[in-house]
């Protein structure tokens, strides 16, 4: 079976100088995306050529030393990619299962998730699937999936806008923790309403409210406000900080489950939780992409008992 490389080389002329800008853009060197390719240097330096002139733009800066794209190519690279992805969706449909999934992932997520399991799962995905090639991307905020050109956003907790779909890769919920040195000196909360009384650690995630916790539990669905003398946006910090006893800390469970069996960190009020879902977010467009769905399978499925699966409170 032919990759996709080997059929846009063998087509139209304009894609495979859209295969070459892409391959530049993406190696910084005329003479890597070449040998990418199989095309001399001076063939590459033509190909270019031809292109900005039918583009009527200059696509690249080039010096002896080093090739950076220009505002004009970065604009044209968005729509190059665009029409190739949706060349190789077609041959994915119809070719069918026959092919083998292949070509550039982008994934974002947020730093922690990312380290310790998303990051090791898209190992375990590429020696699966050699001709993958994975760009992860750790951020804690959230990410424009159009604008920045990513293929997939894994989040945790609710999916609101619209324009996006959410495919569920593992179950999870928030839940409220804190050292035995803190509760021995404040006492445990009893309710959620006590905990306007005590000192909570705030961890601005990507996409909750800051200092508003919103937890279900026996009456429903509840909020409370909290304050604390500590905040972070990064939540190895603020886990720290909860470890040393300065407070409570609201966290997702597969993030404290190893420190609670630890005995570094005890569960409060635990009839109260906040569902946190962990999802993998995609456009329309790129859920119809064949290397997209094994991606999603894969992950869905390490998560919930692989190795690096996301654990549970026992």
């Amino acid at each position: 079976m032919e990759n996709q490389n080997s059929l846009l080389l063998n087509n139209d002329p304009f894609l495979r100088d859209l295969l070459l800008f892409s391959t530049i853009a993406r190696r910084s060197s005329f003479v890597s995306a070449g040998a990418d390719l199989g095309i001399s240097p001076a063939h590459v330096s033509k190909r270019v050529a031809t292109l900005e002139q039918t583009l009527n733009c200059k696509l690249f800066n080039r010096t002896t030393r080093r090739v950076t794209i220009t505002r004009e190519g970065e604009a044209m690279l968005i729509w190059a990619k665009q029409i190739l992805e949706n060349v190789q969706g077609m041959l994915e449909v119809s070719h069918g299962d026959r092919v083998e999934p292949r070509g550039l992932l982008r994934i974002s997520t947020s730093q922690r998730l990312g380290r310790f399991h998303i990051a090791p799962v898209l190992a375990l995905l590429r020696k699966r699937y050699p001709k993958l090639e994975v760009w992860l991307e750790l951020m804690d905020r959230r990410t424009d999936l159009t604008g920045e050109q990513f293929d997939i956003d894994i989040r945790v907790g609710d999916v609101t806008e619209q324009n996006l779909i959410a495919h569920k890769i593992a179950s999870s919920q928030r839940i409220l923790c804190a050292a035995p040195s803190y509760l021995a000196e404040r006492d445990y909360p009893t309710s959620l309403t006590d905990l306007t009384q005590h000192d909570c650690l705030l961890f601005r995630d990507r996409d909750s409210s800051f200092g508003i916790w919103r937890l279900e539990g026996p009456a429903g669905m509840e909020t409370v406000k909290v304050t604390g003398p500590m905040a972070s946006n990064y939540s190895d910090i603020v886990r720290e900080w909860a470890y040393e006893g300065f407070g409570i800390i609201m966290a997702s469970t597969w993030d404290v489950a190893p420190s609670i069996d630890e005995g570094k960190l005890v569960r409060v009020l635990p009839a109260y939780r906040q569902h946190a879902d962990v999802s993998a977010v995609t456009t329309v467009r790129a859920s119809q992409s064949e290397k997209i769905r094994v991606c999603l399978e894969f992950l869905s499925e390490q998560l919930s008992s692989g190795p690096y699966a996301l654990r549970g409170i026992k």
